[in-house]
């Protein structure tokens, strides 16, 4: 008996320390992200302790919080099975019809003191237009960003204009100048979203800009409109590098009712949670994925590169569709070199302008399609959840001569 205590002393110490190892083990396991194939060269490495990647599921009621000033009273309710969890009704936010949404941007935009509109009326209503008249023109035009090319084609063609129209009635000036602008904005481009689902795969849309234009916002008011349209959409929280950027997307993702795959580590690997994403996509048979990326500075080339290369890990799963690329319409002509950089790194296949309502800069939208050759698809005017609408180039230039 004296010797095989011994043996079983050992053996319970051996099984104890196994059991500690087990949960270490299983946790190193969790942590681990990472894609299948050859990873680039530039790949960041893992920060310390790893990152797990989650899935943000839609709240439940009672644990779902109505957006500041509204009243979940208010919010119309979409009927979501869940057997498991006897819920019977989820308050998902329903955007306003595309309609309401124009009317209430075309609204805000001719209350505005744009001098576009209101400084080209008012010079070529002159009653003598001369040299100095079109110099202010000129001037005008270039101030509100239209750029130089657009602005030399703009005012040559009203100059021929209103040489042969000879009377100059308020009327007449606003047709011609309307007419003239609605051919630089370009209504023949393609401004639909490219977000319907492939035979057995989602359509993938990334979102890039730089810090400060809204891009996070914008992914979730897109998602918004998109689940108003009956698509199931899955959000993917790429901007690992912003404090609470995932956070924040998630929060977007309850306020709508879809999920968001993301990291419970700042720092991460932005491509690996941009894959994860498309993966579930994938696994969950959704209609549409949305990546937000980081804010990175468009001069910063190892961030570029970044960028590229989680465009190219996707890939590996699923065609990208779309790319948006966000920028602030006061940014101005800064704004288009940004545009030309990012051009350079992923094939832009639309643009959103936000914080269309500075007004001085709303030439910003010919300048940057003439350059790029790239659509302008959404505009915003403000922080509302409503303050998104698709562009349409009349409705445009009405709003600027009104």
């Amino acid at each position: 008996m004296n010797d095989i205590l011994p043996i079983i002393l050992s053996i319970v110490a051996a099984l104890a320390v196994i059991g500690g190892l087990i949960p270490v083990l299983l946790k190193t396991r969790k942590n681990i992200t990472q894609y299948p194939g050859t990873r680039d060269a530039n790949d960041p490495v893992a920060p310390r302790g790893g990152g797990t990647l989650l899935e943000d599921a839609p709240v439940a009621p009672a644990e779902r919080k109505a957006p500041a000033g509204v009243d979940l009273e208010d919010l119309e309710v979409t009927e979501v099975p869940d057997d498991a969890a006897g819920l019977e009704t989820i308050p998902v936010e329903t955007p306003l019809p595309v309609a309401g949404r124009l009317t209430r941007l075309r609204e805000r935009l001719v209350r505005s003191n744009n001098i576009l509109g209101k400084g080209l009326l008012a010079l070529l209503s002159s009653d003598r237009i001369d040299e100095d008249v079109w110099d202010e023109v000129e001037e005008t035009l270039l101030l509100a960003d239209l750029g130089t090319e657009p602005t030399m084609q703009l005012v040559d063609a009203l100059r021929e204009r209103v040489k042969v129209l000879g009377t100059r009635t308020p009327e007449q000036v606003k047709a011609l100048l309307r007419e003239e602008l609605i051919k630089l904005v370009d209504p023949t481009m393609d401004r639909s979203l490219n977000v319907t689902r492939h035979a057995d795969k989602p359509a993938v849309m990334m979102v890039v800009g730089v810090n400060g234009v809204g891009k996070t916002t914008t992914v979730g008011k897109l998602a918004r409109v998109l689940v108003a349209e009956d698509k199931d959409v899955l959000l993917g929280a790429a901007d690992t590098f912003r404090a609470a950027a995932a956070e924040q997307l998630a929060t977007w993702g309850q306020r709508v009712g879809v999920p968001t795959v993301k990291s419970d580590a700042d720092g991460a690997d932005p491509a690996s949670v941009a894959y994860e994403a498309v993966k579930a996509g994938i696994d969950q048979e959704v209609d549409v994925v949305m990546i937000d990326t980081a804010g990175r500075l468009q001069n910063k080339t190892g961030l570029m590169d970044e960028l590229g290369k989680v465009k190219r890990v996707i890939e590996k799963l699923a065609e990208v569709d779309e790319v948006l690329l966000v920028l602030d319409a006061t940014t101005g002509q800064n704004g288009l070199n940004q545009a030309r950089v990012f051009a350079e790194v992923v094939n832009i296949t639309g643009i959103v302008l936000t914080k269309l309502d500075g007004t001085a800069k709303g030439g910003i939208v010919v300048a940057i399609q003439k350059s790029l050759g790239v659509p302008v698809k959404l505009i915003g005017l403000g922080e509302g959840a409503d303050d998104l609408a698709p562009f349409d180039a009349e409705g445009f230039v009405d709003a600027l001569l009104n």
